[in-house]
């Protein structure tokens, strides 16, 4: 089995998924950090394709940014400048040809994450 990721965004304020949201992925390397790809998720707060798709994948610690204070202020949410949450780093290791899943419940005052199936 190749190994492939993917994500799941909902926003848990508003009871929908995040439409619209951009989400870039980084490679880490020691004190690297490489831009692999740049996503945006669909009507069903997916991307399109895998985030990284199985002929890419590779073991090691990635990166993935949600812009989530885009996403608020793209769908007209008024919020207090600086936001709560704006952009969300989330720091993870794969480490096996593995399907890992990172979805993303998303407030403007929270978010948690977990791997998912």
């Amino acid at each position: 089995m190749s190994g492939f990721l993917t994500t799941h965004v909902l926003d848990t304020a508003r009871g929908c998924p995040a439409a619209g949201m951009r989400i870039d992925l980084f490679k880490i390397d020691g004190e690297t950090r490489a831009l692999v790809r740049s996503l945006t998720t669909n009507a069903d707060g997916r991307t399109d394709s895998q985030i990284l798709p199985a002929a890419e994948f590779t073991t090691g610690t990635f990166e993935l940014v949600f812009f989530a204070g885009d996403y608020f202020d793209a769908i007209g949410m008024e919020l207090a400048e600086p936001k709560f949450v704006d952009q969300i780093p989330l720091r993870f290791g794969m480490s096996e040809a593995s399907h890992y899943h990172v979805p993303l419940l998303l407030s403007p005052f929270s978010f948690s994450t977990y791997r998912g199936s």
